[in-house]
Protein backbone atom coordinates (compact mmCIF):
# COMPACT_ATOMS: atom_id res chain seq x y z
CA UNK A 1 0.00 0.00 0.00
CA UNK A 2 1.47 3.16 -0.77
CA UNK A 3 2.85 4.99 1.78
CA UNK A 4 3.12 9.11 1.45
CA UNK A 5 6.17 11.24 2.40
CA UNK A 6 4.51 14.98 3.87
CA UNK A 7 5.71 18.03 4.44
CA UNK A 8 6.43 17.86 8.37
CA UNK A 9 5.47 20.54 11.28
CA UNK A 10 9.07 20.97 13.08
CA UNK A 11 7.77 24.10 15.30
CA UNK A 12 4.57 25.01 17.17
CA UNK A 13 4.72 28.06 14.81
CA UNK A 14 5.81 26.36 11.31
CA UNK A 15 3.46 26.81 8.83
CA UNK A 16 5.35 25.61 5.57
CA UNK A 17 8.66 24.18 4.38
CA UNK A 18 11.34 24.15 2.04
CA UNK A 19 12.41 20.86 -0.04
CA UNK A 20 16.08 21.74 0.49
CA UNK A 21 16.74 18.47 -1.96
CA UNK A 22 15.91 14.85 -2.50
CA UNK A 23 18.44 12.27 -1.37
CA UNK A 24 16.98 9.35 -3.56
CA UNK A 25 15.46 9.56 -6.91
CA UNK A 26 12.40 8.19 -8.34
CA UNK A 27 11.82 4.69 -8.57
CA UNK A 28 15.23 4.22 -5.88
CA UNK A 29 14.83 1.56 -3.24
CA UNK A 30 14.70 2.79 0.37
CA UNK A 31 14.63 1.17 3.52
CA UNK A 32 12.48 1.60 6.59
CA UNK A 33 14.70 4.60 8.57
CA UNK A 34 16.90 5.87 5.60
CA UNK A 35 17.14 9.55 5.24
CA UNK A 36 15.51 10.38 1.96
CA UNK A 37 14.93 14.32 1.93
CA UNK A 38 16.16 17.25 3.31
CA UNK A 39 14.10 19.81 4.87
CA UNK A 40 14.91 23.29 5.05
CA UNK A 41 13.73 25.31 8.10
CA UNK A 42 14.96 28.70 10.03
CA UNK A 43 17.70 27.28 12.24
CA UNK A 44 18.73 24.13 10.61
CA UNK A 45 18.97 21.41 7.49
CA UNK A 46 16.66 18.11 8.67
CA UNK A 47 16.69 14.57 6.99
CA UNK A 48 13.55 12.84 6.44
CA UNK A 49 13.61 9.38 6.93
CA UNK A 50 11.34 6.96 4.77
CA UNK A 51 8.62 5.43 7.38
CA UNK A 52 8.36 2.02 5.78
CA UNK A 53 10.39 0.08 2.83
CA UNK A 54 9.99 0.07 -0.61
CA UNK A 55 10.54 2.60 -3.35
CA UNK A 56 10.05 6.18 -4.41
CA UNK A 57 7.47 5.81 -7.16
CA UNK A 58 6.34 9.21 -6.96
CA UNK A 59 8.22 12.91 -6.25
CA UNK A 60 5.76 15.07 -6.01
CA UNK A 61 7.72 18.29 -4.80
CA UNK A 62 11.05 19.59 -6.66
CA UNK A 63 13.76 20.37 -4.56
CA UNK A 64 13.78 24.30 -4.11
CA UNK A 65 9.97 24.45 -3.54
CA UNK A 66 7.92 25.37 -0.29
CA UNK A 67 4.70 24.28 0.71
CA UNK A 68 2.77 24.29 3.56
CA UNK A 69 2.89 21.65 6.41
CA UNK A 70 1.21 18.94 5.92
CA UNK A 71 1.85 18.66 1.78
CA UNK A 72 2.21 15.60 0.23
CA UNK A 73 5.94 15.61 -1.34
CA UNK A 74 6.64 12.03 -2.48
CA UNK A 75 5.21 8.17 -2.39
CA UNK A 76 6.72 5.22 -1.08
CA UNK A 77 5.30 2.22 -2.86
CA UNK A 78 6.16 -1.13 -3.89
CA UNK A 79 8.73 -1.48 -6.57
CA UNK A 80 7.78 -1.06 -10.17
CA UNK A 81 4.25 -0.13 -8.55
CA UNK A 82 2.74 3.18 -9.83
CA UNK A 83 1.92 6.03 -7.44
CA UNK A 84 -2.28 6.88 -7.73
CA UNK A 85 -2.59 9.71 -9.39
CA UNK A 86 -3.63 12.70 -6.30
CA UNK A 87 -6.50 15.08 -7.07
CA UNK A 88 -5.75 18.43 -6.62
CA UNK A 89 -6.10 19.45 -2.35
CA UNK A 90 -8.73 21.84 -1.27
CA UNK A 91 -7.50 24.97 -0.75
CA UNK A 92 -6.21 26.36 2.64
CA UNK A 93 -8.61 28.93 4.12
CA UNK A 94 -8.12 31.59 3.86
CA UNK A 95 -9.06 32.64 7.75
CA UNK A 96 -5.95 30.44 8.82
CA UNK A 97 -3.60 31.25 6.67
CA UNK A 98 -2.20 28.51 6.86
CA UNK A 99 -3.56 24.75 6.86
CA UNK A 100 -2.78 23.35 10.36
CA UNK A 101 -0.39 21.86 12.05
CA UNK A 102 0.98 18.04 11.17
CA UNK A 103 0.75 16.28 14.64
CA UNK A 104 4.91 16.37 15.63
CA UNK A 105 7.28 14.93 13.06
CA UNK A 106 8.12 11.47 15.54
CA UNK A 107 4.46 10.35 13.85
CA UNK A 108 4.47 8.45 10.85
CA UNK A 109 3.21 10.06 7.37
CA UNK A 110 -0.90 9.93 6.79
CA UNK A 111 -1.32 8.07 4.07
CA UNK A 112 -5.01 9.21 3.74
CA UNK A 113 -4.61 12.32 5.30
CA UNK A 114 -5.80 15.21 2.74
CA UNK A 115 -2.96 17.96 1.97
CA UNK A 116 -3.52 21.19 2.40
CA UNK A 117 -3.07 22.84 -1.17
CA UNK A 118 0.75 23.60 -2.07
CA UNK A 119 1.68 27.26 -2.51
CA UNK A 120 1.65 27.72 -6.44
CA UNK A 121 4.58 27.43 -8.41
CA UNK A 122 6.27 30.65 -9.06
CA UNK A 123 6.55 30.46 -12.66
CA UNK A 124 6.56 33.27 -13.45
CA UNK A 125 6.45 36.37 -10.94
CA UNK A 126 3.12 38.08 -10.84
CA UNK A 127 2.63 41.90 -11.80
CA UNK A 128 3.97 44.20 -9.40
CA UNK A 129 1.11 44.22 -6.43
CA UNK A 130 0.07 47.71 -5.15
CA UNK A 131 1.86 49.55 -2.55
CA UNK A 132 0.57 48.18 1.15
CA UNK A 133 -0.85 49.69 3.75
CA UNK A 134 1.90 49.86 6.35
CA UNK A 135 1.33 47.84 8.77
CA UNK A 136 0.35 49.60 12.48
CA UNK A 137 3.42 49.91 14.52
CA UNK A 138 4.23 47.46 16.60
CA UNK A 139 1.96 44.87 14.49
CA UNK A 140 4.10 42.11 13.14
CA UNK A 141 4.08 41.45 9.13
CA UNK A 142 2.62 38.48 7.76
CA UNK A 143 5.20 36.48 5.91
CA UNK A 144 7.00 33.50 5.16
CA UNK A 145 10.19 32.55 6.61
CA UNK A 146 11.39 32.13 2.48
CA UNK A 147 9.74 35.65 2.22
CA UNK A 148 11.53 37.60 4.71
CA UNK A 149 14.86 35.58 4.20
CA UNK A 150 14.28 36.78 0.70
CA UNK A 151 13.50 40.08 1.55
CA UNK A 152 16.14 40.93 4.34
CA UNK A 153 18.85 39.98 1.75
CA UNK A 154 17.35 42.30 -1.38
CA UNK A 155 16.95 45.40 1.56
CA UNK A 156 12.55 44.88 1.24
CA UNK A 157 10.35 46.45 3.85
CA UNK A 158 7.99 43.76 4.30
CA UNK A 159 5.64 46.17 5.82
CA UNK A 160 5.26 47.79 2.32
CA UNK A 161 4.90 44.75 0.70
CA UNK A 162 1.01 43.70 -0.31
CA UNK A 163 0.85 39.96 0.22
CA UNK A 164 -0.97 37.34 -2.10
CA UNK A 165 -1.36 34.45 0.21
CA UNK A 166 -4.64 33.57 2.49
CA UNK A 167 -5.13 36.00 4.97
CA UNK A 168 -2.99 38.47 3.43
CA UNK A 169 0.28 36.77 4.01
CA UNK A 170 3.28 38.01 2.20
CA UNK A 171 5.03 34.74 0.03
CA UNK A 172 8.38 34.91 -1.79
CA UNK A 173 6.67 35.73 -5.24
CA UNK A 174 5.58 39.02 -3.20
CA UNK A 175 8.61 39.81 -2.53
CA UNK A 176 9.80 38.98 -6.41
CA UNK A 177 7.08 41.15 -7.39
CA UNK A 178 8.38 44.08 -4.75
CA UNK A 179 11.89 43.81 -6.25
CA UNK A 180 10.87 43.50 -9.74
CA UNK A 181 9.02 46.65 -9.21
CA UNK A 182 11.73 48.61 -7.21
CA UNK A 183 14.50 47.14 -10.05
CA UNK A 184 16.43 46.16 -6.67
CA UNK A 185 18.23 42.98 -7.75
CA UNK A 186 18.60 40.35 -5.10
CA UNK A 187 22.20 40.45 -4.36
CA UNK A 188 24.42 37.77 -5.04
CA UNK A 189 24.49 35.38 -2.26
CA UNK A 190 27.64 36.02 0.21
CA UNK A 191 30.50 33.31 -0.10
CA UNK A 192 30.14 30.29 2.51
CA UNK A 193 27.15 32.13 4.04
CA UNK A 194 25.73 28.51 5.14
CA UNK A 195 29.27 27.09 5.95
CA UNK A 196 31.78 27.83 8.77
CA UNK A 197 32.59 31.66 9.77
CA UNK A 198 35.18 32.48 7.94
CA UNK A 199 38.26 34.71 9.49
CA UNK A 200 37.13 38.02 10.10
CA UNK A 201 39.31 40.84 9.79
CA UNK A 202 39.26 44.61 11.07
CA UNK A 203 36.94 46.45 9.82
CA UNK A 204 35.29 43.61 7.74
CA UNK A 205 31.50 43.52 7.08
CA UNK A 206 30.45 40.29 8.02
CA UNK A 207 26.67 39.19 5.39
CA UNK A 208 24.40 36.98 8.00
CA UNK A 209 24.35 33.53 7.63
CA UNK A 210 20.82 32.24 7.74
CA UNK A 211 21.27 30.50 11.07
CA UNK A 212 22.45 34.23 11.87
CA UNK A 213 19.73 36.01 10.59
CA UNK A 214 16.68 33.41 12.24
CA UNK A 215 18.41 34.49 15.44
CA UNK A 216 18.69 37.99 14.98
CA UNK A 217 14.80 38.09 13.94
CA UNK A 218 13.35 35.51 16.67
CA UNK A 219 15.68 37.89 19.59
CA UNK A 220 14.06 41.11 18.28
CA UNK A 221 10.98 39.47 17.93
CA UNK A 222 11.43 37.95 21.83
CA UNK A 223 12.55 41.58 23.19
CA UNK A 224 10.26 43.59 21.87
CA UNK A 225 7.36 41.27 22.64
CA UNK A 226 7.57 39.37 25.85
CA UNK A 227 7.99 41.58 29.10
CA UNK A 228 10.97 39.89 30.01
CA UNK A 229 11.88 39.56 33.89
CA UNK A 230 14.83 37.70 35.46
CA UNK A 231 15.46 35.64 38.72
CA UNK A 232 18.67 34.01 40.21
CA UNK A 233 19.32 31.47 42.93
CA UNK A 234 22.79 30.24 43.82
CA UNK A 235 22.67 26.46 44.18
CA UNK A 236 25.05 24.02 46.29
CA UNK A 237 26.36 21.53 43.66
CA UNK A 238 28.85 19.38 46.02
CA UNK A 239 25.96 16.91 46.37
CA UNK A 240 25.48 16.29 42.49
CA UNK A 241 29.44 16.63 41.52
CA UNK A 242 30.44 13.40 44.26
CA UNK A 243 27.28 12.21 42.21
CA UNK A 244 28.29 12.86 38.88
CA UNK A 245 31.97 11.51 39.71
CA UNK A 246 30.85 8.55 41.08
CA UNK A 247 28.58 7.70 38.14
CA UNK A 248 31.66 9.02 35.86
CA UNK A 249 34.08 6.07 37.14
CA UNK A 250 32.23 3.31 36.51
CA UNK A 251 30.60 4.99 33.20
CA UNK A 252 31.71 3.91 29.41
CA UNK A 253 33.76 6.62 27.86
CA UNK A 254 30.15 7.46 25.13
CA UNK A 255 28.16 6.94 28.75
CA UNK A 256 29.86 10.20 30.91
CA UNK A 257 27.31 12.43 32.44
CA UNK A 258 27.61 16.44 32.22
CA UNK A 259 26.48 19.36 34.62
CA UNK A 260 24.21 20.29 32.29
CA UNK A 261 22.65 17.10 32.27
CA UNK A 262 21.39 17.11 35.79
CA UNK A 263 20.48 20.55 35.25
CA UNK A 264 18.01 19.43 32.44
CA UNK A 265 16.81 16.49 34.25
CA UNK A 266 15.97 18.94 37.61
CA UNK A 267 14.50 21.55 35.37
CA UNK A 268 12.08 18.98 33.68
CA UNK A 269 10.94 17.65 36.79
CA UNK A 270 10.34 21.33 38.10
CA UNK A 271 8.77 22.12 35.53
CA UNK A 272 6.13 18.84 35.33
CA UNK A 273 5.60 20.15 38.99
CA UNK A 274 5.37 24.12 38.26
CA UNK A 275 3.43 24.10 34.81
CA UNK A 276 2.61 27.55 34.83
CA UNK A 277 6.42 27.95 32.95
CA UNK A 278 5.79 25.35 30.88
CA UNK A 279 4.03 27.60 28.40
CA UNK A 280 3.38 29.85 26.22
CA UNK A 281 1.55 33.32 24.98
CA UNK A 282 -0.74 32.90 22.23
CA UNK A 283 -3.20 35.62 21.02
CA UNK A 284 -4.53 37.23 24.29
CA UNK A 285 -4.46 33.53 26.38
CA UNK A 286 -1.78 31.26 28.22
CA UNK A 287 -1.34 27.50 26.52
CA UNK A 288 0.05 25.21 28.99
CA UNK A 289 1.75 22.07 27.34
CA UNK A 290 0.96 18.92 28.12
CA UNK A 291 4.67 17.46 27.43
CA UNK A 292 7.82 18.54 28.85
CA UNK A 293 9.63 19.10 25.81
CA UNK A 294 13.39 20.78 27.18
CA UNK A 295 15.60 22.49 24.00
CA UNK A 296 19.32 22.27 24.83
CA UNK A 297 21.04 25.26 23.06
CA UNK A 298 24.19 24.11 21.30
CA UNK A 299 26.63 26.21 19.96
CA UNK A 300 27.53 25.75 16.50
CA UNK A 301 30.71 27.72 13.99
CA UNK A 302 27.90 29.80 12.48
CA UNK A 303 25.22 30.02 15.14
CA UNK A 304 23.34 28.44 17.58
CA UNK A 305 20.54 25.58 17.84
CA UNK A 306 18.49 24.22 19.89
CA UNK A 307 17.66 20.95 19.05
CA UNK A 308 14.25 19.32 21.74
CA UNK A 309 14.77 16.40 23.82
CA UNK A 310 11.13 15.57 24.19
CA UNK A 311 9.10 14.27 27.21
CA UNK A 312 12.45 14.98 29.77
CA UNK A 313 10.59 15.00 32.78
CA UNK A 314 9.96 10.79 32.59
CA UNK A 315 13.55 10.31 31.54
CA UNK A 316 16.96 8.91 33.99
CA UNK A 317 19.60 11.29 34.22
CA UNK A 318 21.15 8.38 32.10
CA UNK A 319 18.76 8.48 29.03
CA UNK A 320 18.95 12.48 29.40
CA UNK A 321 22.81 12.32 29.12
CA UNK A 322 23.14 9.75 26.48
CA UNK A 323 20.05 11.67 24.27
CA UNK A 324 21.74 15.22 24.99
CA UNK A 325 24.90 13.90 23.26
CA UNK A 326 23.36 12.38 20.47
CA UNK A 327 21.56 15.10 19.71
CA UNK A 328 24.35 17.95 20.39
CA UNK A 329 26.04 15.29 17.99
CA UNK A 330 23.25 15.40 15.54
CA UNK A 331 23.42 19.36 15.78
CA UNK A 332 26.97 19.75 14.78
CA UNK A 333 27.47 17.43 12.01
CA UNK A 334 24.37 18.57 10.15
CA UNK A 335 21.92 15.58 10.82
CA UNK A 336 19.02 17.01 12.48
CA UNK A 337 15.83 14.41 12.30
CA UNK A 338 12.07 16.05 12.36
CA UNK A 339 11.91 15.20 15.43
CA UNK A 340 14.96 16.65 16.92
CA UNK A 341 13.64 20.27 16.09
CA UNK A 342 10.84 22.15 17.24
CA UNK A 343 7.98 22.00 19.72
CA UNK A 344 10.55 23.01 22.47
CA UNK A 345 8.37 24.24 25.80
CA UNK A 346 11.20 25.54 27.75
CA UNK A 347 15.16 25.97 26.85
CA UNK A 348 18.42 25.38 29.01
CA UNK A 349 21.74 27.93 27.87
CA UNK A 350 24.93 27.18 29.68
CA UNK A 351 28.00 28.80 29.52
CA UNK A 352 29.39 26.86 32.39
CA UNK A 353 31.79 25.19 30.26
CA UNK A 354 33.58 29.05 29.30
CA UNK A 355 33.77 29.76 32.81
CA UNK A 356 30.83 32.60 32.58
CA UNK A 357 29.97 32.59 36.49
CA UNK A 358 26.10 33.97 35.47
CA UNK A 359 24.09 35.32 32.76
CA UNK A 360 20.52 36.36 31.54
CA UNK A 361 19.32 34.99 28.47
CA UNK A 362 16.68 36.07 26.30
CA UNK A 363 13.18 33.81 25.75
CA UNK A 364 13.24 32.22 22.57
CA UNK A 365 9.71 31.97 21.32
CA UNK A 366 7.37 31.25 21.46
CA UNK A 367 8.44 29.94 24.86
CA UNK A 368 7.68 31.41 27.86
CA UNK A 369 10.67 30.76 29.96
CA UNK A 370 14.88 29.95 29.86
CA UNK A 371 17.05 29.23 32.49
CA UNK A 372 20.66 30.17 32.04
CA UNK A 373 23.33 28.57 33.99
CA UNK A 374 26.78 29.44 34.64
CA UNK A 375 30.23 27.57 35.69
CA UNK A 376 30.31 25.38 39.08
CA UNK A 377 32.74 26.99 40.92
CA UNK A 378 34.50 26.49 44.67
CA UNK A 379 34.24 29.03 46.82
CA UNK A 380 33.73 29.99 50.81
CA UNK A 381 29.99 30.00 51.89
CA UNK A 382 28.33 30.50 55.38
CA UNK A 383 27.82 27.23 57.48
CA UNK A 384 26.08 27.84 60.37
CA UNK A 385 28.41 29.74 62.62
CA UNK A 386 31.41 28.82 60.43
CA UNK A 387 32.33 28.90 56.71
CA UNK A 388 33.27 25.79 54.30
CA UNK A 389 33.98 25.56 50.94
CA UNK A 390 31.68 24.70 48.74
CA UNK A 391 31.21 23.72 44.72
CA UNK A 392 27.90 26.83 43.96
CA UNK A 393 26.86 27.28 40.51
CA UNK A 394 24.01 30.54 39.52
CA UNK A 395 21.23 30.08 37.54
CA UNK A 396 19.28 32.85 36.09
CA UNK A 397 15.10 32.26 34.97
CA UNK A 398 14.06 34.69 32.27
CA UNK A 399 10.28 34.52 32.32
CA UNK A 400 7.42 36.36 29.60
CA UNK A 401 5.53 37.90 32.65
CA UNK A 402 2.60 38.01 30.59
CA UNK A 403 2.51 34.46 31.32
CA UNK A 404 3.84 33.75 34.74
CA UNK A 405 4.86 36.55 37.86
CA UNK A 406 7.73 36.37 40.39
CA UNK A 407 6.29 33.78 42.70
CA UNK A 408 5.61 31.35 40.14
CA UNK A 409 9.40 31.42 39.09
CA UNK A 410 10.45 31.63 42.59
CA UNK A 411 8.78 28.48 43.12
CA UNK A 412 10.02 26.74 40.39
CA UNK A 413 13.60 27.98 41.30
CA UNK A 414 13.54 27.00 44.58
CA UNK A 415 12.36 23.10 43.27
CA UNK A 416 15.34 23.36 41.09
CA UNK A 417 17.45 24.36 43.84
CA UNK A 418 16.00 21.08 45.70
CA UNK A 419 16.45 18.48 42.99
CA UNK A 420 20.27 19.55 42.44
CA UNK A 421 21.10 20.03 46.16
CA UNK A 422 19.66 16.18 46.32
CA UNK A 423 20.40 14.95 43.15
CA UNK A 424 19.40 11.28 43.96
CA UNK A 425 15.76 12.12 42.70
CA UNK A 426 16.94 12.50 39.34
CA UNK A 427 18.44 8.80 39.01
CA UNK A 428 14.84 7.28 38.10
CA UNK A 429 12.43 8.41 35.64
Amino acid sequence: MPIDVIMPSLGFDMKEGTLSRWLVKEGERVEKGQAIAEIETEKATVEIEAAVSGAITRIAVEAGRTVPVGTVIGTIGAAGEKAPEKKAPPPASPDSGAPAEAPPAEAPPAASAAPPAPEAPSEKPPAAPPAAEPAPAGERVKASPVARKKAEESGIDLSGVKGSGPGGRILERDVEAAIAAEGTAAPAAPPAADSAAPAVQAGETVALNRIRQATARRMVESKTTAPHFYVTVEIDMDEATRMREQLNRIAPADGKVSVNDFVVAAAARALARYPSLNASWRDGSVEIHPRVNIGIAVALEDGLITPVLRDADGKTLKAIAAESKALAERARSGKLRPEDVGFGTFTVSNLGMFDVDEFTAIINPPEAAILAVGAVVRRPVAAGDGVRVAAVMKATLSVDHRVADGAQAGRFLQELRKLLENPVNLLTG
